[in-house]
Protein backbone atom coordinates (compact mmCIF):
# COMPACT_ATOMS: atom_id res chain seq x y z
CA UNK A 1 0.00 0.00 0.00
CA UNK A 2 1.38 3.80 -0.82
CA UNK A 3 -0.64 6.74 0.81
CA UNK A 4 -0.19 9.59 -1.64
CA UNK A 5 -1.00 13.12 0.37
CA UNK A 6 -1.68 16.08 -2.07
CA UNK A 7 -0.97 19.25 -1.30
CA UNK A 8 -0.22 22.60 -3.06
CA UNK A 9 2.48 24.58 -1.33
CA UNK A 10 4.77 24.60 1.97
CA UNK A 11 6.84 27.48 3.61
CA UNK A 12 8.31 27.78 6.66
CA UNK A 13 5.58 29.42 8.08
CA UNK A 14 3.23 26.32 7.31
CA UNK A 15 -0.01 26.23 7.78
CA UNK A 16 -2.44 23.49 9.54
CA UNK A 17 -2.26 21.32 6.77
CA UNK A 18 1.14 20.83 6.60
CA UNK A 19 1.04 20.04 10.20
CA UNK A 20 -1.40 17.84 9.88
CA UNK A 21 0.05 16.36 7.57
CA UNK A 22 3.49 16.28 9.66
CA UNK A 23 1.73 14.55 12.08
CA UNK A 24 -0.15 12.18 9.79
CA UNK A 25 3.40 10.89 8.24
CA UNK A 26 4.50 9.92 11.82
CA UNK A 27 1.50 7.62 12.02
CA UNK A 28 2.19 6.17 8.76
CA UNK A 29 5.71 5.42 9.83
CA UNK A 30 4.96 4.04 12.67
CA UNK A 31 2.47 1.25 10.72
CA UNK A 32 4.99 0.86 8.27
CA UNK A 33 2.72 2.41 5.30
CA UNK A 34 4.74 3.63 2.66
CA UNK A 35 4.01 7.65 2.58
CA UNK A 36 4.57 10.32 -0.21
CA UNK A 37 3.02 13.76 -0.21
CA UNK A 38 2.88 15.83 -3.50
CA UNK A 39 3.06 19.10 -3.84
CA UNK A 40 2.39 20.87 -6.91
CA UNK A 41 2.67 25.11 -6.42
CA UNK A 42 5.77 26.02 -7.81
CA UNK A 43 8.64 26.27 -5.13
CA UNK A 44 11.89 28.28 -6.18
CA UNK A 45 12.35 30.85 -3.58
CA UNK A 46 13.64 27.69 -1.15
CA UNK A 47 14.52 24.62 -1.63
CA UNK A 48 12.03 22.68 -1.51
CA UNK A 49 14.20 19.88 0.88
CA UNK A 50 14.83 22.44 2.95
CA UNK A 51 11.05 23.36 3.80
CA UNK A 52 9.99 19.86 3.79
CA UNK A 53 13.04 18.72 6.30
CA UNK A 54 12.15 21.46 8.53
CA UNK A 55 8.38 19.83 8.75
CA UNK A 56 10.65 16.18 9.48
CA UNK A 57 9.46 14.79 6.10
CA UNK A 58 11.93 12.27 4.38
CA UNK A 59 13.88 13.52 0.91
CA UNK A 60 12.29 10.22 -0.24
CA UNK A 61 8.99 10.88 0.71
CA UNK A 62 8.71 14.22 -1.62
CA UNK A 63 6.59 13.92 -5.16
CA UNK A 64 6.96 17.57 -6.80
CA UNK A 65 5.45 18.13 -9.66
CA UNK A 66 8.28 20.30 -11.42
CA UNK A 67 11.14 18.31 -11.01
CA UNK A 68 8.67 14.85 -11.19
CA UNK A 69 9.84 14.43 -15.00
CA UNK A 70 13.04 15.06 -14.45
CA UNK A 71 15.75 12.45 -13.03
CA UNK A 72 16.93 15.05 -10.03
CA UNK A 73 16.49 13.72 -6.53
CA UNK A 74 14.64 16.14 -3.68
CA UNK A 75 17.76 17.14 -1.73
CA UNK A 76 19.64 19.50 0.44
CA UNK A 77 21.37 22.33 -0.76
CA UNK A 78 25.08 21.15 -1.45
CA UNK A 79 26.73 22.44 -4.02
CA UNK A 80 29.84 24.41 -3.52
CA UNK A 81 30.66 28.54 -3.72
CA UNK A 82 33.68 27.18 -4.88
CA UNK A 83 32.48 24.62 -7.37
CA UNK A 84 30.34 27.21 -8.82
CA UNK A 85 33.59 30.05 -9.04
CA UNK A 86 35.08 27.04 -10.60
CA UNK A 87 32.67 26.59 -13.14
CA UNK A 88 32.61 29.80 -14.23
CA UNK A 89 35.93 30.78 -13.91
CA UNK A 90 34.61 33.77 -11.75
CA UNK A 91 38.02 34.19 -9.07
CA UNK A 92 39.45 35.18 -12.89
CA UNK A 93 37.07 37.00 -14.76
CA UNK A 94 35.20 39.08 -11.97
CA UNK A 95 36.01 40.44 -8.70
CA UNK A 96 34.22 40.14 -5.70
CA UNK A 97 32.71 43.49 -4.68
CA UNK A 98 30.42 42.73 -1.77
CA UNK A 99 29.60 40.16 0.70
CA UNK A 100 25.89 40.90 2.17
CA UNK A 101 25.90 37.76 4.37
CA UNK A 102 24.27 35.14 2.44
CA UNK A 103 24.23 36.74 -0.83
CA UNK A 104 28.26 37.40 -2.76
CA UNK A 105 28.41 39.97 -4.98
CA UNK A 106 30.52 39.55 -8.26
CA UNK A 107 31.35 42.11 -10.85
CA UNK A 108 32.05 41.02 -14.09
CA UNK A 109 32.67 43.64 -16.23
CA UNK A 110 30.87 47.55 -15.68
CA UNK A 111 27.19 46.61 -16.34
CA UNK A 112 27.20 42.95 -15.56
CA UNK A 113 27.15 40.99 -12.00
CA UNK A 114 26.48 37.96 -10.56
CA UNK A 115 24.63 37.76 -7.23
CA UNK A 116 25.04 34.09 -5.42
CA UNK A 117 22.86 33.10 -2.03
CA UNK A 118 24.38 30.90 -0.10
CA UNK A 119 21.99 28.30 1.83
CA UNK A 120 24.83 27.81 4.59
CA UNK A 121 27.14 30.72 4.69
CA UNK A 122 29.09 28.58 7.00
CA UNK A 123 29.31 25.68 5.18
CA UNK A 124 29.30 26.85 1.89
CA UNK A 125 26.63 25.26 -0.19
CA UNK A 126 24.51 27.67 -2.76
CA UNK A 127 21.01 27.51 -3.91
CA UNK A 128 20.37 30.79 -6.15
CA UNK A 129 22.76 32.72 -8.83
CA UNK A 130 20.92 35.92 -10.01
CA UNK A 131 22.38 37.42 -13.12
CA UNK A 132 21.79 41.14 -13.75
CA UNK A 133 23.14 43.53 -17.14
CA UNK A 134 22.81 47.08 -14.44
CA UNK A 135 19.72 47.17 -12.55
CA UNK A 136 17.76 44.31 -14.60
CA UNK A 137 17.69 40.84 -13.60
CA UNK A 138 18.02 38.13 -16.44
CA UNK A 139 18.65 35.15 -15.30
CA UNK A 140 18.41 32.69 -12.09
CA UNK A 141 19.28 29.22 -11.72
CA UNK A 142 18.72 27.12 -8.69
CA UNK A 143 20.37 24.70 -7.29
CA UNK A 144 20.29 21.60 -4.87
CA UNK A 145 23.11 19.17 -5.57
CA UNK A 146 23.00 20.44 -9.18
CA UNK A 147 21.27 23.18 -10.90
CA UNK A 148 17.71 22.21 -11.62
CA UNK A 149 16.41 24.99 -12.94
CA UNK A 150 17.04 28.07 -14.66
CA UNK A 151 14.63 31.03 -15.66
CA UNK A 152 14.59 33.96 -18.17
CA UNK A 153 13.18 37.26 -17.85
CA UNK A 154 12.70 40.14 -20.33
CA UNK A 155 11.55 43.72 -19.24
CA UNK A 156 12.94 46.67 -17.25
CA UNK A 157 14.22 46.80 -13.09
CA UNK A 158 10.39 48.25 -13.10
CA UNK A 159 8.72 45.62 -15.44
CA UNK A 160 10.56 42.60 -15.19
CA UNK A 161 9.09 38.95 -15.49
CA UNK A 162 9.88 35.36 -16.12
CA UNK A 163 9.36 34.58 -19.67
CA UNK A 164 10.31 30.81 -19.91
CA UNK A 165 11.81 28.56 -17.28
CA UNK A 166 14.30 25.52 -18.12
CA UNK A 167 14.07 21.91 -15.74
CA UNK A 168 17.29 19.61 -16.34
CA UNK A 169 18.58 15.76 -15.54
CA UNK A 170 21.44 14.95 -13.39
CA UNK A 171 23.60 15.78 -16.30
CA UNK A 172 23.00 18.88 -16.86
CA UNK A 173 20.10 18.34 -20.17
CA UNK A 174 16.90 19.61 -20.67
CA UNK A 175 14.38 17.87 -19.53
CA UNK A 176 11.64 20.43 -20.47
CA UNK A 177 10.95 23.88 -20.95
CA UNK A 178 8.53 25.82 -18.94
CA UNK A 179 6.75 28.95 -21.41
CA UNK A 180 4.91 31.72 -20.02
CA UNK A 181 2.60 34.07 -21.65
CA UNK A 182 -0.11 36.66 -19.88
CA UNK A 183 -1.35 33.94 -18.07
CA UNK A 184 -0.36 31.21 -20.35
CA UNK A 185 1.95 28.09 -19.64
CA UNK A 186 3.16 25.66 -22.32
CA UNK A 187 5.53 22.63 -21.27
CA UNK A 188 7.77 21.38 -24.23
CA UNK A 189 9.36 18.54 -23.16
CA UNK A 190 13.35 17.26 -24.76
CA UNK A 191 11.38 14.83 -26.93
CA UNK A 192 8.75 16.97 -28.77
CA UNK A 193 6.02 16.38 -26.93
CA UNK A 194 4.46 19.28 -25.57
CA UNK A 195 1.63 20.25 -22.80
CA UNK A 196 -0.49 23.20 -22.99
CA UNK A 197 -1.31 23.67 -19.60
CA UNK A 198 -0.17 23.15 -15.76
CA UNK A 199 -3.42 21.16 -15.84
CA UNK A 200 -1.95 18.84 -18.32
CA UNK A 201 1.30 18.90 -16.76
CA UNK A 202 -0.67 17.84 -13.52
CA UNK A 203 -2.17 15.17 -15.38
CA UNK A 204 0.43 13.46 -16.99
CA UNK A 205 2.21 12.90 -13.17
CA UNK A 206 -0.89 11.40 -12.46
CA UNK A 207 -1.09 8.88 -15.44
CA UNK A 208 2.62 7.97 -14.60
CA UNK A 209 2.03 6.96 -10.87
CA UNK A 210 -0.31 4.29 -12.12
CA UNK A 211 -2.25 4.13 -9.08
CA UNK A 212 -3.10 0.38 -8.11
CA UNK A 213 -5.91 -0.70 -5.61
CA UNK A 214 -3.69 -1.08 -3.02
CA UNK A 215 -2.69 2.58 -3.05
CA UNK A 216 -4.95 5.63 -1.06
CA UNK A 217 -4.93 9.00 -1.78
CA UNK A 218 -5.57 11.49 0.68
CA UNK A 219 -6.52 15.10 -0.80
CA UNK A 220 -5.68 17.79 1.96
CA UNK A 221 -5.82 20.86 -0.14
CA UNK A 222 -6.71 21.47 -4.27
CA UNK A 223 -5.55 24.25 -6.13
CA UNK A 224 -7.42 27.63 -5.10
CA UNK A 225 -6.95 29.05 -8.92
CA UNK A 226 -9.98 28.26 -10.77
CA UNK A 227 -7.72 27.70 -13.94
CA UNK A 228 -6.18 25.11 -11.96
CA UNK A 229 -7.92 22.09 -11.08
CA UNK A 230 -6.11 19.53 -9.68
CA UNK A 231 -9.07 18.28 -7.33
CA UNK A 232 -11.10 17.89 -10.16
CA UNK A 233 -8.19 15.75 -12.46
CA UNK A 234 -7.46 13.58 -9.10
CA UNK A 235 -11.08 12.79 -8.82
CA UNK A 236 -11.35 11.73 -12.46
CA UNK A 237 -8.26 10.00 -12.49
CA UNK A 238 -7.58 8.40 -9.21
CA UNK A 239 -8.53 5.13 -11.05
CA UNK A 240 -8.65 1.85 -8.59
CA UNK A 241 -6.92 3.50 -5.62
CA UNK A 242 -9.28 4.90 -2.94
CA UNK A 243 -10.07 8.69 -2.70
CA UNK A 244 -9.81 9.97 0.65
CA UNK A 245 -10.98 14.06 0.96
CA UNK A 246 -9.53 15.50 4.43
CA UNK A 247 -12.24 18.73 5.68
CA UNK A 248 -9.75 20.91 7.67
CA UNK A 249 -11.42 23.35 8.57
CA UNK A 250 -15.37 24.61 8.82
CA UNK A 251 -17.42 23.31 6.21
CA UNK A 252 -20.10 25.45 6.02
CA UNK A 253 -21.15 29.26 5.92
CA UNK A 254 -24.32 29.02 8.46
CA UNK A 255 -25.08 32.90 7.57
CA UNK A 256 -26.02 31.14 4.17
CA UNK A 257 -27.31 28.07 4.68
CA UNK A 258 -31.21 27.28 5.56
CA UNK A 259 -33.92 24.37 5.68
CA UNK A 260 -33.36 23.98 1.97
CA UNK A 261 -30.02 25.51 1.06
CA UNK A 262 -26.25 25.18 2.13
CA UNK A 263 -23.67 27.37 1.36
CA UNK A 264 -20.62 24.84 1.76
CA UNK A 265 -17.58 26.12 2.21
CA UNK A 266 -15.77 26.71 -1.51
CA UNK A 267 -12.41 24.74 -0.55
CA UNK A 268 -14.80 21.22 -0.43
CA UNK A 269 -17.55 22.64 -2.64
CA UNK A 270 -16.16 20.21 -5.43
CA UNK A 271 -15.46 17.61 -3.22
CA UNK A 272 -18.91 17.61 -1.63
CA UNK A 273 -20.99 17.35 -4.77
CA UNK A 274 -19.30 14.74 -6.31
CA UNK A 275 -19.26 12.80 -2.63
CA UNK A 276 -19.98 9.65 -4.62
CA UNK A 277 -16.44 9.70 -5.63
CA UNK A 278 -14.99 9.52 -2.29
CA UNK A 279 -14.34 6.57 -0.09
CA UNK A 280 -14.40 8.35 2.96
CA UNK A 281 -14.61 12.02 4.51
CA UNK A 282 -12.20 12.43 7.13
CA UNK A 283 -12.98 15.07 9.82
CA UNK A 284 -10.64 15.99 13.21
CA UNK A 285 -13.49 16.12 15.82
CA UNK A 286 -16.79 14.29 16.37
CA UNK A 287 -18.93 17.14 16.65
CA UNK A 288 -17.99 17.90 12.61
CA UNK A 289 -18.38 14.46 12.02
CA UNK A 290 -22.13 14.44 13.33
CA UNK A 291 -23.05 18.01 11.80
CA UNK A 292 -21.67 17.03 8.39
CA UNK A 293 -23.42 13.67 8.09
CA UNK A 294 -26.84 15.60 9.19
CA UNK A 295 -26.02 17.53 6.14
CA UNK A 296 -25.30 15.25 3.69
CA UNK A 297 -28.42 13.36 5.06
CA UNK A 298 -30.76 16.19 4.86
CA UNK A 299 -29.50 18.08 1.93
CA UNK A 300 -28.45 15.81 -0.59
CA UNK A 301 -30.09 12.60 0.77
CA UNK A 302 -26.87 10.50 1.35
CA UNK A 303 -24.90 9.14 3.94
CA UNK A 304 -21.15 8.82 2.62
CA UNK A 305 -18.57 7.58 5.02
CA UNK A 306 -16.96 9.63 7.13
CA UNK A 307 -14.35 9.15 9.69
CA UNK A 308 -12.95 10.78 12.86
CA UNK A 309 -9.40 10.80 13.05
CA UNK A 310 -7.53 14.04 15.02
CA UNK A 311 -4.93 15.73 12.44
CA UNK A 312 -2.53 16.05 15.18
CA UNK A 313 -0.87 13.42 18.05
CA UNK A 314 1.47 13.39 20.67
CA UNK A 315 4.17 10.99 20.59
CA UNK A 316 3.95 11.64 24.49
CA UNK A 317 2.59 13.57 27.13
CA UNK A 318 4.91 16.59 28.84
CA UNK A 319 5.56 17.08 32.08
CA UNK A 320 7.23 20.38 33.70
CA UNK A 321 11.06 19.38 35.14
CA UNK A 322 10.71 22.76 37.03
CA UNK A 323 7.68 24.43 38.29
CA UNK A 324 5.71 26.07 36.26
CA UNK A 325 6.45 29.79 36.09
CA UNK A 326 3.59 31.49 38.02
CA UNK A 327 0.53 33.76 36.27
CA UNK A 328 2.02 32.88 32.83
CA UNK A 329 0.05 32.61 29.58
CA UNK A 330 0.87 31.33 26.51
CA UNK A 331 -1.04 31.47 23.05
CA UNK A 332 0.69 29.74 19.74
CA UNK A 333 -0.44 30.58 16.48
CA UNK A 334 -0.40 32.46 13.16
CA UNK A 335 -0.51 35.69 13.83
CA UNK A 336 -3.72 36.49 11.64
CA UNK A 337 -6.18 38.45 11.92
CA UNK A 338 -8.81 35.79 12.44
CA UNK A 339 -6.75 34.60 15.22
CA UNK A 340 -8.03 37.69 17.46
CA UNK A 341 -4.68 38.05 19.49
CA UNK A 342 -5.05 41.78 19.73
CA UNK A 343 -8.46 40.54 22.10
CA UNK A 344 -6.25 38.36 24.24
CA UNK A 345 -3.31 41.82 24.84
CA UNK A 346 -6.33 43.37 25.63
CA UNK A 347 -8.09 41.54 28.34
CA UNK A 348 -4.32 40.65 29.61
CA UNK A 349 -3.86 44.54 29.75
CA UNK A 350 -7.28 44.51 31.83
CA UNK A 351 -6.36 41.56 33.80
CA UNK A 352 -3.29 42.94 35.04
CA UNK A 353 -4.59 45.48 37.43
CA UNK A 354 -5.80 42.39 39.72
CA UNK A 355 -2.88 39.98 38.65
CA UNK A 356 0.20 42.06 39.10
CA UNK A 357 2.44 39.15 37.83
CA UNK A 358 0.46 38.34 35.02
CA UNK A 359 2.15 37.74 31.70
CA UNK A 360 1.45 37.19 28.35
CA UNK A 361 3.96 34.97 25.54
CA UNK A 362 3.05 35.31 21.44
CA UNK A 363 4.51 32.04 19.42
CA UNK A 364 4.42 32.64 15.70
CA UNK A 365 4.65 35.02 12.78
CA UNK A 366 2.15 36.23 10.70
CA UNK A 367 0.74 39.80 8.89
CA UNK A 368 -0.22 41.22 12.04
CA UNK A 369 2.98 41.15 13.75
CA UNK A 370 3.78 45.12 13.66
CA UNK A 371 0.43 45.51 14.31
CA UNK A 372 0.86 43.38 17.42
CA UNK A 373 3.58 44.84 18.69
CA UNK A 374 2.17 48.89 18.31
CA UNK A 375 -0.75 47.63 20.17
CA UNK A 376 1.84 46.10 22.95
CA UNK A 377 3.80 49.21 22.86
CA UNK A 378 0.14 51.36 23.12
CA UNK A 379 -0.49 49.76 26.23
CA UNK A 380 3.41 49.71 27.71
CA UNK A 381 3.29 46.16 28.26
CA UNK A 382 6.15 45.40 26.80
CA UNK A 383 7.68 44.12 30.12
CA UNK A 384 4.73 41.11 30.40
CA UNK A 385 3.48 40.99 26.79
CA UNK A 386 5.77 39.01 24.63
CA UNK A 387 6.20 38.32 20.73
CA UNK A 388 8.47 35.37 20.83
CA UNK A 389 8.69 34.12 16.89
CA UNK A 390 8.02 30.70 15.88
CA UNK A 391 10.15 28.32 17.65
CA UNK A 392 9.08 24.57 18.16
CA UNK A 393 7.00 24.50 21.76
CA UNK A 394 7.49 20.62 22.19
CA UNK A 395 9.32 21.47 25.26
CA UNK A 396 8.04 25.33 25.98
CA UNK A 397 4.08 24.71 26.71
CA UNK A 398 4.96 22.73 30.10
CA UNK A 399 6.90 25.70 31.51
CA UNK A 400 3.23 27.65 31.33
CA UNK A 401 0.28 27.98 33.79
CA UNK A 402 -2.23 27.99 30.97
CA UNK A 403 -2.81 28.59 27.51
CA UNK A 404 -5.66 31.11 25.92
CA UNK A 405 -6.85 31.01 22.57
CA UNK A 406 -8.79 34.08 21.13
CA UNK A 407 -9.56 32.46 17.44
CA UNK A 408 -13.42 31.85 16.69
CA UNK A 409 -13.29 28.93 14.51
CA UNK A 410 -10.77 26.21 14.89
CA UNK A 411 -11.16 22.74 12.52
CA UNK A 412 -9.13 20.86 14.99
CA UNK A 413 -6.16 23.29 16.88
CA UNK A 414 -3.01 21.52 17.07
CA UNK A 415 -1.60 23.99 19.32
CA UNK A 416 -4.66 23.31 21.74
CA UNK A 417 -3.69 19.73 21.83
CA UNK A 418 -0.07 20.30 22.58
CA UNK A 419 -0.88 22.64 25.49
CA UNK A 420 -3.16 19.38 27.11
CA UNK A 421 -0.24 17.38 26.14
CA UNK A 422 1.67 19.30 28.49
CA UNK A 423 -0.97 19.71 30.86
CA UNK A 424 -1.92 23.27 31.19
CA UNK A 425 -5.19 24.79 31.95
CA UNK A 426 -7.47 26.26 28.88
CA UNK A 427 -9.15 29.27 28.50
CA UNK A 428 -11.26 29.90 24.82
CA UNK A 429 -14.32 30.72 23.11
CA UNK A 430 -16.94 28.09 22.63
CA UNK A 431 -16.77 27.89 19.50
CA UNK A 432 -16.28 24.88 16.41
CA UNK A 433 -14.49 23.05 16.66
CA UNK A 434 -11.25 22.81 18.27
CA UNK A 435 -12.04 24.38 22.11
CA UNK A 436 -14.88 22.47 23.07
CA UNK A 437 -12.54 19.23 21.85
CA UNK A 438 -9.79 20.12 24.48
CA UNK A 439 -11.73 22.51 27.05
CA UNK A 440 -13.88 20.91 29.50
CA UNK A 441 -15.54 23.95 31.47
CA UNK A 442 -14.45 23.94 34.51
CA UNK A 443 -12.78 20.69 34.36
CA UNK A 444 -9.51 22.09 32.81
CA UNK A 445 -10.06 25.40 32.22
CA UNK A 446 -12.89 28.05 31.16
CA UNK A 447 -14.95 27.44 27.95
CA UNK A 448 -16.36 31.32 27.61
CA UNK A 449 -19.72 31.93 25.63
CA UNK A 450 -19.77 33.30 22.35
CA UNK A 451 -21.68 35.36 20.07
CA UNK A 452 -20.42 37.24 17.01
CA UNK A 453 -23.12 39.82 17.11
CA UNK A 454 -21.41 40.89 20.87
CA UNK A 455 -18.81 43.83 20.32
CA UNK A 456 -15.09 43.16 20.98
CA UNK A 457 -15.52 45.32 23.64
CA UNK A 458 -17.52 42.22 25.66
CA UNK A 459 -15.59 39.26 24.01
CA UNK A 460 -12.49 41.39 25.73
CA UNK A 461 -14.39 41.73 28.75
CA UNK A 462 -15.32 37.82 28.96
CA UNK A 463 -11.88 36.38 28.10
CA UNK A 464 -10.69 39.22 30.91
CA UNK A 465 -12.98 37.88 33.79
CA UNK A 466 -11.64 34.34 32.94
CA UNK A 467 -8.13 35.00 33.08
CA UNK A 468 -8.58 36.70 35.61
CA UNK A 469 -11.30 34.14 37.35
CA UNK A 470 -8.41 31.79 36.33
CA UNK A 471 -5.64 32.80 38.63
CA UNK A 472 -7.81 33.69 41.41
CA UNK A 473 -10.41 31.24 41.53
CA UNK A 474 -9.06 27.90 40.14
CA UNK A 475 -7.07 24.80 41.23
CA UNK A 476 -4.82 24.65 38.92
CA UNK A 477 -3.38 21.36 39.55
CA UNK A 478 -6.45 19.65 39.54
CA UNK A 479 -7.04 21.59 35.76
CA UNK A 480 -3.61 20.17 34.61
CA UNK A 481 -4.28 16.52 35.47
CA UNK A 482 -7.41 16.83 33.81
CA UNK A 483 -5.97 18.06 30.29
CA UNK A 484 -3.87 15.65 30.38
CA UNK A 485 -6.67 13.08 30.97
CA UNK A 486 -8.21 14.87 27.97
CA UNK A 487 -4.64 14.43 25.93
CA UNK A 488 -4.06 10.78 26.62
CA UNK A 489 -6.33 9.31 23.11
CA UNK A 490 -4.42 11.84 21.28
CA UNK A 491 -1.14 9.88 22.00
CA UNK A 492 0.31 8.64 18.33
CA UNK A 493 -0.37 5.13 18.91
CA UNK A 494 -3.80 5.63 19.18
CA UNK A 495 -3.89 7.81 16.58
CA UNK A 496 -2.36 5.51 14.39
CA UNK A 497 -4.52 2.70 15.47
CA UNK A 498 -7.08 4.95 13.75
CA UNK A 499 -5.28 5.12 10.38
CA UNK A 500 -4.73 1.23 10.40
CA UNK A 501 -7.98 0.39 10.73
CA UNK A 502 -9.66 3.03 7.92
CA UNK A 503 -7.39 2.40 5.50
CA UNK A 504 -6.68 -1.17 5.96
CA UNK A 505 -11.07 -1.33 5.24
CA UNK A 506 -10.96 0.68 2.41
CA UNK A 507 -8.02 -1.33 1.18
CA UNK A 508 -9.92 -4.63 1.61
CA UNK A 509 -13.34 -3.34 0.92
Amino acid sequence: MTVYNVNLGIGWASSGVEFAQKYRNQSLRDAKIDAKFIFSDLILENNIADLTRNMKFKDEEIIWLYNFFTDIKIAPSTYLLSQLERDLDLKKRSKKINNLGKEIVYQLDDTFNVIVRLNDKEKGPIDQVGYRRGAVLVRRDFYSYTKYCSEYYLGTDKNNHVVFREFFNENGSLAYTQYLNSGQEIFEFADGKILYSKDELYLAMLKQLNFTKQDVIILDREDEDENLINGQLIFENHGPAKLIVVVHAEHFDKHYTNEHHILWNNFYEYQFSHASEVDSFVVATNNQKEILAKQFKKYYHIQPRIDCIPVGNLPKLIYPTDKRKPFSLITASRLAKEKHIDWLIKAVVAAKNQIPELSLDIYGKGSEVAMLQNLINANNAQDYIHLMGQYDLTNIYSKYSAYIAGSTSEGFGLSLLEAIGSGLAMIGFDVPYGNPTFIENNENGYLIPYDENWNEFKKEELLTKAIIKLFKESDLESFSKKSYQIAKPYLTKNITKKWEQVLGELVHD
